[in-house]
Parts: structure tokens; C-alpha cells; sequence
């Protein structure tokens, strides 16, 4: 019999990720044997890689950092998934995707391709991000990544569960009058998120697709003719009111604007980013 403990089963099941069985079985194989037992668990998830390619990443975590950069300062986010909660709050997986980020960071990458060509101590990030996969059984992914520049860059990262990393992201881009706010602004983002910052910002298309259809709805409503014009501008009103940031009423007062809010501070919001695992 294999000369092994639970404390070396616990052990090999934290850095892997794998089942207990599945632990059992290569620490059987490899006759107690820690590291041998660790390879014998990659090769068999490497096996099975091609069979996980279709299986749905809805699981992950969101990492971000801020660093200076010439007068101001730019703000990276990365979302990384994985199949599963458990292999999300596996130190494994934690540890990769903070090397995602670092990768991100330091290389400047500015899309997810761009990042996993990024090499990193001599490998790939996507070679490494395939040894990962391997060693925890699942089917990994670097979904996406995002960088907002500015004066000043402010961030907020958002568990929606105590045992799980952050899971929503957001980093808010303003002047330095503006970073008063701005990290207020950042967890307002992260529970009402808003689509644009500014009405400006929305496209001229949605814009007009959103009056029709506040027309329609008002003519078979049966709304007279003469108060029609008063009833789409309410509705397309509300509409920015939901989907622009300046626009929605602030979590903290609700019945101010985020827009006044930031005016108070006698500061602008220049742009902003929000990344919720999954969607």
C-alpha cells in the first residue's frame, strides 16, 4: 500500500483542484510520492483537454490593479474563469489569474490575445493558462481585459460571496477634483451598472430605436397626438436614466443624480469600466 496521509490527500487537492479519487488514485500510482502524484494528475487533465472545450465558464474571478503611468495614472482589469466555485477559490487558480494580471500589467496588452502571447518567465500565459487546466481538471479561460487611463484612477473590487474572490470589478478614470468621489462612484457602478457615462455616449442608433419605440407604445396606449412629444421625451428620459451613469439616481442618494454628485465635488468622471464574472 502507498505510503501516504490525509494530510498529503488535503495537500495535492488544494494545489490541484482535482477529487479526492482522483487524488487517491495518483497518489496510489505514484506510490505516495508528492510531486510524481502532482504530474500524473497533468497529464491526465492535459488528456482531457479537447473534451472540455465546449463546457461553459460561468465560474472565475475578477483581478484588477491601478500603476502610474506618465502624468496620471491606468487601471487593468482581467476576468478569469473557470467551471466551477470550488476551482475559483482554489489557491491555484487565484495564484494564475494574479499572474494574468501581472502579465496584463507589465506587457501593456490591450486584448486577451494579445495577453496570452505575452510571455512570462519563458512561457506563454496561454501555455501556462493550458498547464493550469490540466492540473485542476477544468476548462480555464482569460475572457477578457480592459485598461482605463487617467488623471486619476480609482478602484473597487466586490465579493458576492465571503469564501469566493471578487467576482465584479470596476474602475472609475477622472480628474484629480473628481477622485473625491470616484471610488463611491466605483461601488455604485458595481450594483447599478450602467451601460454608458454620458447621454452623448449613447449611439445614435439606440437613441432612435428607444423613440420609436416609446412612439408605439404611447399610440397603442391610445396617448392623444398633442401628448405625444412630451410623453417620448419622459420615456426616453427614463431610459438614460437606467442605462447613463451621470444620469442614474446615486446609490447613496438616491434622489440625486451621480452627475450632481460629481459636480459638487467640482470634478469630472472621464470614463470607467466594470467587469461582473460571467455576464
Amino acid at each position: 500500500m502507498a505510503n501516504y496521509t490525509a494530510a498529503d490527500i488535503k495537500s495535492l487537492r488544494e494545489k490541484t483542484g482535482a477529487g479526492m479519487l482522483d487524488v487517491k488514485k495518483a497518489l496510489d500510482e505514484a506510490d505516495g510520492d508528492q510531486e510524481k502524484a502532482l504530474e500524473i494528475i497533468r497529464v491526465k487533465g492535459l488528456k482531457g483537454v479537447a473534451k472540455r472545450e465546449g463546457r461553459t465558464v460561468a465560474e472565475g474571478l475578477v483581478a484588477a490593479e491601478v500603476v502610474s503611468e506618465g502624468d496620471g495614472e491606468t487601471g487593468v482589469i482581467v476576468e478569469v474563469n473557470s467551471e466551477t466555485d470550488f476551482v475559483a477559490k482554489n489557491q491555484t487558480f487565484v495564484d494564475f489569474a494574479n499572474s494574468v494580471l501581472a502579465a496584463a500589467v507589465s506587457s501593456g496588452a490591450t486584448d486577451v490575445d494579445a495577453l496570452l502571447a505575452t510571455e512570462v518567465d519563458g512561457e506563454t500565459v496561454q501555455r501556462r493558462l493550458e498547464d493550469i487546466a490540466a492540473a485542476l481538471g477544468e476548462k480555464i479561460q482569460v475572457r477578457r481585459l480592459a485598461r482605463v487611463s487617467g488623471e486619476k484612477v480609482s478602484l473597487y473590487l466586490h465579493r458576492t460571496a465571503k469564501d469566493l474572490p471578487p467576482s465584479v470589478g470596476v474602475l472609475v478614470a477622472s480628474d484629480s477634483a473628481g477622485a473625491a468621489v470616484a471610488r463611491d462612484v466605483a461601488m455604485h457602478i458595481a450594483a447599478y451598472a450602467p451601460t454608458y457615462r454620458t447621454r452623448e455616449d449613447v449611439p445614435a442608433d439606440i437613441v432612435a430605436d428607444e423613440r420609436r419605440i416609446a412612439e408605439e407604445t404611447a399610440r397603442n396606449e391610445g396617448k392623444p397626438e398633442q401628448a405625444l412629444p412630451k410623453i417620448i421625451e419622459g420615456r426616453l428620459n427614463g431610459y438614460f436614466k437606467e442605462n447613463v451613469l451621470l444620469d442614474q439616481g446615486y446609490a447613496k442618494e438616491p434622489k440625486r443624480s451621480v452627475g450632481s454628485v460629481v459636480e459638487e465635488a467640482g470634478g469630472t468622471i472621464t470614463d470607467f469600466v466594470r467587469f461582473r464574472v460571467g455576464s
